[in-house]
């Protein structure tokens, strides 16, 4: 299916504020494809369509992991937000004919990371946190350029402030996350969580 297509099915399945997040994520993953030699094309694909289960109501979400077989953990089944993306890697191949494993495998770690990951899944985890739309996130202008120079580095410093923010509010840690931040860890500058 061509991205032309691929857009107009999304305008129709995500709300404004999330066809507008996905729009970001798609341009901030071509531009770092540019910077770090990946193909844009599969980038921006994997931009695209990494939010693609996200408006999926949480029951409906439980109910197609169920139904198609989708390891949900413990975490996960505490907080069924999270399967958007192990959702939306399975609908980018079935619905969107997504062929290439890699596409789907950045769509499926884009929330959780994992340790070791391939140059697309840092470029769409680092998309999905740097795309213009965000405002909130603490040191956003200094990871936002470090992003085009160091992914190792930058994956370590969002992985940090994602797990100090989760703690902070007393959100649910999935442990991949916390494994893919001690793989990073040895990226960052000196760092830490405290």
């Amino acid at each position: 299916m061509e991205k032309k297509e691929i857009r107009k099915r999304l305008k129709k399945k995500l709300d404004k504020g999330r066809y507008e997040h996905t729009k970001g994520v798609m341009y901030t993953a071509a531009c770092l494809a540019m910077a770090h030699g990946y193909s844009v094309d599969s980038a921006m694909l994997a931009g695209l369509l990494h939010d693609c289960a996200k408006c999926i109501p949480n029951a409906e979400k439980l109910r197609l992991c169920k139904e198609h077989d989708i390891p949900v953990t413990p975490v996960e089944y505490e907080n069924p937000y999270l399967l958007h993306a192990k959702l939306g890697a399975y609908l980018a191949e079935i619905e969107y004919g997504v062929a290439d494993p890699m596409i789907c495998h950045a769509i499926r770690v884009h929330t959780t990371g994992e340790p070791d990951m391939s140059l697309l899944d840092k470029i769409i985890y680092i998309a999905d946190y740097i795309e213009p739309g965000r405002t909130l996130a603490p040191n956003l202008d200094w990871i936002r350029a470090l992003a085009f120079r160091d992914l190792n580095a930058c994956m370590a410093e969002i992985l940090r402030d994602t797990l100090k923010h989760l703690s902070s509010r007393g959100g649910a840690i999935d442990p991949i996350t916390k494994m893919t931040y001690d793989y990073y860890k040895p990226y960052q500058k000196g760092r830490e969580i405290q």
